[in-house]
């Protein structure tokens, strides 16, 4: 049996370990990403809605490259929203960009009232690509 592994993009590894998480856990051949949220640097929320959603796929993106994967890695989604009606149209534009063609990812989209401070939540699982031998 394959022992899960913890990964961690290298610059936001203390937040991770601040909050007695891993940033994703690598198994076998599936990578299963922690929440990722539009956080700066230092861990606070941006403020603006479409910024935060953007930063939130960066961060999430980094915790991927981490794990050897990418956007087209994803084979599942669960998103969080504490204003889904609000934010639907700001978010889908996100959504659109980094996704822009089929095939698409499974996706589950929450509503929730609290994400400490923040407004967008997403996780993932990806299927980590077979590496090419030599």
């Amino acid at each position: 049996m394959t022992k899960p592994t913890p990964v961690a993009p290298g610059n936001r590894h203390a937040l991770y370990e601040a909050h007695g998480y891993s940033a994703a856990i690598r198994s076998g051949d599936l990578l299963f990403v922690s929440g990722q949220v539009g956080s700066r640097e230092d861990g606070s929320p941006e403020p603006d809605y479409s910024t935060q959603v953007r930063t939130a796929f960066a961060n999430l993106e980094a915790v991927l490259s981490a794990g050897g994967c990418t956007f087209q890695d994803i084979v599942d989604v669960t998103s969080f929203h504490t204003d889904p009606e609000r934010q639907f149209e700001a978010f889908m534009k996100v959504k659109n960009e980094v996704f822009p063609e089929a095939p698409y990812p499974n996706w589950t989209g929450i509503g929730v009232n609290w994400l400490s401070g923040f407004d967008f939540e997403i996780k993932v699982i990806a299927r980590i690509p077979a590496t090419p031998t030599a």
